[in-house]
């Protein structure tokens, strides 16, 4: 449902355009690792996922679940509350581990938080978290994904975010996701913590290179 929605919202907030590496897929069992950069991309990368024909399971921040409707959809659809900061914290990479044992895709933003960025650039991923290379020991397969432009719609103070929102149908600004190459990580934590960030960067790099080359797409 999340994903319907999300697919259905998007083209009146902006214009997402959606590429991938040569075998990429979306595999039962796989984790996409996207770049975090503003509170509306999860809603670009649902929508971008959704075109590929799966329906993720995402790991978002608990405070969600506490919102009326919406928390009710996340219980309903088996997607996983991250309890920050909380002696539950594990439990979130538990239940993820859960999903991919069912042959969901999972995904979970390895940042852990956004930029602390005023202004609506983008930027590369900043620094991962262990929680991605240590829900994919189990050997699922990781896909990077890159996203940019989502800061065009909402980015700076909480009321520029929401005036980003309220405007972005008339500025229809452009937003570009490409997904990479699924791959397995190696090695110890830091190790594969590493693999997976110079791959999802590299996934950064090519949808804000894509966004770039479209005129049509750079203006909002």
């Amino acid at each position: 449902m999340l994903s319907a929605v999300a697919r259905a919202a998007f083209p009146a907030l902006g214009r997402l355009t959606v590429t991938t590496d040569e075998g990429a897929v979306l595999e039962p069992g796989s984790i996409v690792a996207p770049n975090h950069s503003s509170l509306v991309d999860p809603g670009v990368v649902l929508a971008a996922v959704s075109r590929l024909g799966v329906e993720p399971v995402i790991l978002a921040t608990a405070g969600l679940w506490r919102i009326p409707v919406l928390g009710r959809a996340l219980v309903r659809e088996g997607h996983v509350p991250v309890h920050r900061g909380t002696d539950r914290a594990a439990e979130a990479l538990e239940a993820a581990a859960e999903a991919l044992a069912a042959g969901r895709v999972v995904i979970i933003y390895a940042e852990g938080r956004l930029p602390r960025r005023v202004d609506a650039a983008d930027t590369a991923p900043g620094p991962f978290r262990t929680g991605l290379a240590r829900l994919a020991a189990g050997g699922a397969p990781v896909v990077p994904l890159g996203q940019a432009g989502a800061r065009r719609i909402s980015s700076g103070s909480t009321a520029k975010q929401v005036a980003g929102v309220f405007t972005a149908p008339l500025r229809r600004p452009g937003v570009h996701v490409h997904v990479g190459a699924a791959l397995r990580l190696t090695g110890g934590v830091q190790d594969a913590t590493a693999q997976a960030h110079a791959a999802v960067t590299r996934a950064w790099r090519t949808a804000a290179d894509r966004l770039a080359e479209r005129p049509d797409l750079r203006r909002g």
